[in-house]
């Protein structure tokens, strides 16, 4: 049980209601991911925007996308984020097995050679951001990653561990 009070289905209005009615029509279910962000309208808009422009991304795929945020995850120990990710990856083909070797050493991501040194990246900000050289950038440039893709990469990533940190903190659950 979440240690701050979600709005339910039942009980919101406004622009909670009409994101929750959009989820359900789209994904059958308001998953707590979202209703741990609902007695704030403005942070659920947030979090709902980012998850719309993500879903359509034009140069980041899904399967990468699942990837930066089940390792950033695994990092955080969020244990909710790991069981979500670790399913939609499922859904791309990658066995539970597998799972547990990139856990352990995300380069055996079975991402391409364009997409896992993103990935890398990305893990390297969150590890710590300092550490972060030009030539870090130039690479994922010299494979044709455009300044916004790595900065929308950064980005999720980023967001994935704040996410975390919110889902850790207030204990939210998995769906039942």
């Amino acid at each position: 049980m979440a240690l701050i009070n979600l709005v339910e289905k039942e009980e919101a209005t406004g622009r909670v209601a009409e994101i929750y009615d959009t989820m359900l029509n789209t994904m059958g279910f308001i998953p707590n991911a979202f209703k741990v962000f609902s007695p704030s309208a403005h942070v659920l808009d947030r979090q709902f925007g980012n998850l719309s422009y993500f879903m359509r991304h034009k140069t980041l795929g899904g399967k990468l996308l699942a990837f930066i945020r089940l390792l950033v995850s695994e990092q955080e120990e969020c244990r909710y984020c790991i069981g979500m990710n670790s399913g939609i990856l499922l859904q791309y083909g990658v066995l539970p097995d597998q799972l547990a070797e990139i856990k352990a050493n995300p380069n055996l991501s079975p991402l391409d050679e364009k997409e896992l040194p993103l990935l890398l990246f990305v893990l390297k900000v969150i590890r710590n951001s300092n550490s972060i050289e030009q030539s870090d950038v130039d690479e994922l440039r010299e494979l044709g990653w455009a300044d916004g893709d790595i900065l929308d990469a950064t980005y999720h990533g980023t967001a994935q561990a704040a996410a975390d940190k919110i889902f850790n903190a207030f204990k939210i659950d998995n769906e039942q």
